[in-house]
């Protein structure tokens, strides 16, 4: 059997879309976090919902978090290191199902290319520990048209006062 080059790169081609796919293609290597704990670790301080979003980058389902629904003055902060990642004063209803902010808090998050569903996104994971918030869109309102739509399930609410 011989294999001519059509059929080679044709190979490659498509070894490379899968890769793209499984979201294993095109990752950014590990960074040092200044908050870490082994996955035993993890797994003992978080629920099952927030161990698969925060360290698995699992998505929950629209609409099943409670602070989708809330509306009071206070911080928002990461479930993994309580890190505070967004104030209220940002938080908006997108109508997705998660909650949405237009701005993070200064130094709060970084955001990665992720290729999970085949097409680029851009991740957005806690500063500190390194977990996975969701995504950010440029699709929100006015005055960044950013829309942070993150998973309840990565987040804590302190209100103020």
């Amino acid at each position: 059997m011989t294999v001519d080059r059509r059929t080679l790169l044709g190979a490659g081609m498509a070894a490379a879309v899968t890769a793209i796919i499984a979201g294993r293609a095109f990752s950014a290597p590990k960074r040092a976090y200044a908050f870490t704990l082994s996955d035993a670790e993890w797994r003992k301080r978080l629920s099952p919902l927030a161990y698969a979003v925060l360290r698995e980058e699992a998505t929950e389902r629209a609409f099943t978090s409670p602070l989708n629904k809330e509306h009071r003055a206070g911080t928002f902060l990461c479930a993994g290191c309580a890190l505070p990642l967004f104030s209220s004063a940002t938080k908006f209803d997108s109508g997705t199902g998660w909650p949405s902010f237009w701005r993070p808090l200064p130094r709060a998050v970084d955001t990665s290319t992720d290729y999970k569903i085949g097409v680029p996104r851009s991740a957005v994971s806690c500063h500190r520990c390194g977990g996975h918030l969701g995504h950010v869109f440029d699709d929100g309102p006015p005055p960044t048209g950013q829309r942070y739509c993150m998973n309840g399930a990565a987040l804590t609410f302190v209100a103020k006062g």
